[in-house]
């Protein structure tokens, strides 16, 4: 495995990602990263002049940056400097100064560049195809437009939250004046922008990912990232108002909200709800990838642009491999799953459709990766590391039941209320049948040999008869059997039917 170092060098805070990656295959991991609040832009003011107090904890922390990568080993860093390093004028004077210090070379980008950088982290950690993107820094913010997965428009606006929060809110408290002028000045340099809109926004950085924290705090929510999360115009509208009431010095105690970010996450939320209100957004789904993704991508995947085939397949399979489950009997499993749920649906004892379908095969692939912790309550341990290692291009909806149906493909009793304010009606009749049909897999993979190398379905009489089919090489398929009418219970309870298993 390799590994590629990517230091951000944003005009709030830097951020040193170590990323590790098997050449010629999709497989990756983020592996270390150290985040420090610079600020590096503060105080640049209209002669954009880096400040020399700034300028001294960019040295510094450049230096610390630079000291991890060589103490522990990893060569390949690219270093890349965005908008308050971009805009000013004695930009060089600091980048000499990181020279000398350092063995950092930094490299400047244009906006057009943070743009792009974004968009391929948008499309490599959601699923959008036609829409917009967003992403707000320090001192800029990114706007992308996308059509098939491909960049049609981009824009870089210096409406960065460090930057607006200086020029629009400079005292401890915020009037309403000051905020309508901050939004009327977002309003008037977006119109030039008149490809802003669509019927779907994606939206990365650190203010974004921290209003959406901050949004998942307010509700009854599972402990999960806020990949996924969708941050709606009106939950976004209720954090203004609540972040409006009171002083820069107090923000931090809202819950979510991080304390370096309390005295400009007001100014950051104005930018981007005034940006949502332009292109008439009703809701941001947030990514946990940034610029540093996008930059690692261009790295590391192959095509032009260099994107995923699909998002949501490759971040199973990639979680999968990381944790070095057998992929032979989770892929058998997963084939073994979607025939009976084939089977189940042809003779209308369900009525689960396609989403379903793929988040059964999802937990199928993973289902396992918890015997990397011990194998004992290992599905415990999968349904953990579901939920916390995260899935890119899923809810968190749909990552808490793939973390579910693996959790119970062993024993228990499927129980839905994990999902918290994310339960609908029928989840737990929903639940039952996904686990009760992964459980029976599992047991006809009982071996792990694919001696069962299929199964068919047949209703009558009011029972379901699972009819297991031998691989032809001879294998012995008695375990399999005796182990999956051990087993079969949950699923007939969830379906109302005798299930037999035919042997």
């Amino acid at each position: 495995m390799e590994r590629l170092a990517v230091i951000d060098m944003g005009s709030n805070s830097w951020r040193l990602v170590v990323y590790g990656y098997d050449p010629g295959t999709p497989w990756w991991s983020l592996t270390d990263e150290i985040r420090e609040a610079v600020r590096v832009g503060e105080g640049m003011g209209e002669e954009n002049e880096l400040q020399p107090g700034p300028m001294d904890r960019a040295v510094h922390t450049a230096a610390v940056f630079a000291a991890f990568c060589k103490a522990s080993g990893v060569e390949d860093v690219r270093a890349l400097a965005t908008s308050a390093i971009r805009d000013a004028r004695n930009r060089e004077e600091l980048l000499n100064q990181i020279k000398e210090r350092t063995s950092l070379d930094v490299r400047v980008i244009s906006g057009e560049d943070e743009a792009r950088y974004g968009y391929l982290a948008i499309a490599n950690s959601t699923t959008l195809e036609d829409g917009a993107g967003i992403e707000l820094g320090g001192g800029s913010l990114q706007l992308t437009r996308m059509v098939g997965r491909r960049l049609e428009e981009s824009a870089s606006l210096p409406l960065g939250s460090v930057r607006m929060s200086e020029r629009f809110l400079p005292e401890e408290k915020a009037s309403g004046k000051q905020m309508k002028a901050l939004r009327a000045h977002v309003t008037e340099e977006l119109e030039g922008c008149d490809w802003w809109e669509g019927e779907r926004l994606a939206g990365i950085g650190g203010t974004i990912r921290n209003l959406a924290a901050a949004a998942q705090k307010r509700v009854d929510f599972p402990d999960v990232d806020v990949g996924g999360f969708e941050l709606t115009r009106e939950a976004l509208e209720d954090l203004v108002e609540e972040l409006a009431s009171k002083p820069a010095s107090k923000r931090g105690d809202i819950k979510g909200i991080k304390p370096d970010r309390a005295d400009v996450i007001l100014g950051g939320s104005l930018v981007v709800a005034a940006a949502m209100d332009c292109g008439d957004f009703d809701a941001l789904e947030v990514s946990e990838a940034g610029l540093r993704e996008g930059v690692f991508f261009e790295h590391a995947l192959d095509g032009d642009p260099p994107l995923f085939d699909d998002v949501r397949r490759q971040s199973v399979k990639n979680l999968a491999h990381r944790f070095n489950t057998n992929p032979e009997h989770v892929q058998h499993v997963g084939k073994l799953s979607l025939e009976i749920f084939d089977g189940l649906a042809v003779a209308g004892l369900h009525d689960l459709g396609d989403e379903e379908r793929e988040l059964l095969w999802a937990a199928c692939v993973l289902h396992d990766i918890g015997t990397a912790i011990d194998y004992d309550d290992h599905h415990r341990h999968s349904y953990y590391l579901i939920l916390h290692a995260g899935l890119p291009g899923y809810t968190p909806r749909e990552l808490v039941l793939i973390g579910l149906i693996a959790r119970y493909h062993r024993k228990g009793d499927p129980d839905a209320s994990d999902l918290a304010d994310l339960e609908r009606k029928g989840d737990k009749q929903r639940l039952e049948v996904l686990c009760g049909v992964i459980r029976l897999a599992e047991q006809l993979e009982r071996s792990r040999d694919q001696s069962v190398a299929a199964v068919e379905i047949d209703v009558n009489d009011g029972r379901v008869r699972l009819a297991p089919k031998a691989d032809g090489r001879g294998g012995d398929t008695s375990v399999a059997i005796w182990s999956a009418r051990r087993n079969a219970d949950l699923l007939a309870d969830a379906i109302g039917k005798e299930v037999e298993v035919a042997g």
